[in-house]
């Protein structure tokens, strides 16, 4: 595993629950430094527990038994102070707004052993393994739909997408956002928790549609345990 670079961070406080999340966050940042000024910058209000830069490199900046400030105003399945919850992990990547690209191969080989690492210290589920856009579909879009959720999920270190035995419940669409809900989405805004669905469970087509293969999709990741080929 790549050595680490401690980079203490002062954006930090107590947490008030047990870690149970694990949130991925990309920093839309024109580049690893800018980003890391402003993780450990005390006016910008802002951090997370690790940052992996895309050659690797990973960079410790709050300690796991503190709580970070990564998440911001979102919620997931009941917890609302995801902040407390959760460890946060920025993967550097200029984002939507600076020219969006692919994770590369050497990033994601950094993230897998710092990713189960953190789920073996601290029991974290399968289902408990975000991105910011699931805790935040109203605000976030990342870590986005070029995140390669199939190589976590392939290890047990997120959930699979599903693609085996897949039936359409025909729900209304108001019942798919109701199931939506009980999965752990927050849907207050219906299009946009579509939106972030699709992105996690179906990055081709973002369109905000409720149809025949997102209620498939659902429905499979509703069962106890999702077929998928990863």
């Amino acid at each position: 595993m790549t050595s680490m670079i401690e980079t203490p961070s002062p954006n930090f406080d107590e947490r008030t629950s047990p870690v149970s999340m694990l949130v991925l966050h990309y920093t839309g940042m024109a580049d690893a430094a800018s980003a890391i000024a402003r993780l450990t910058d005390p006016e910008a209000k802002v951090s997370a527990h690790y940052l992996v830069a895309e050659d690797g490199q990973i960079v410790r900046m709050v300690d796991e038994g503190k709580r970070a400030w990564h998440a911001g105003r979102s919620h997931w399945r009941g917890i609302d102070d995801i902040n407390s919850a959760s460890i946060g992990i920025e993967l550097v990547n200029p984002g939507h707004e600076f020219g969006y690209r692919p994770f590369p191969e050497s990033q994601i080989d950094a993230l897998i052993p710092l990713v189960a690492g953190i789920v073996e210290r601290h029991g974290i589920t399968r289902g408990n393994i975000v991105g910011h856009s699931d805790i935040a579909p109203t605000r976030k879009q990342d870590p986005g739909e070029l995140f390669p959720w199939n190589r976590l999920a392939r290890l047990r270190l997120a959930l699979p997408r599903p693609t085996r035995n897949l039936m359409d419940p025909h729900w209304s669409d108001a019942g798919f956002l109701l199931a939506l809900q009980r999965f752990g989405y927050e849907i207050a805004d219906p299009l946009a928790a579509t939106v972030a669905f699709q992105r996690r469970f179906r990055p081709e087509l973002l369109d905000g549609t409720i149809d025949g293969e997102c209620r498939c999709i659902l429905l499979a990741l509703l069962l106890p345990k999702p077929q998928g080929d990863d």
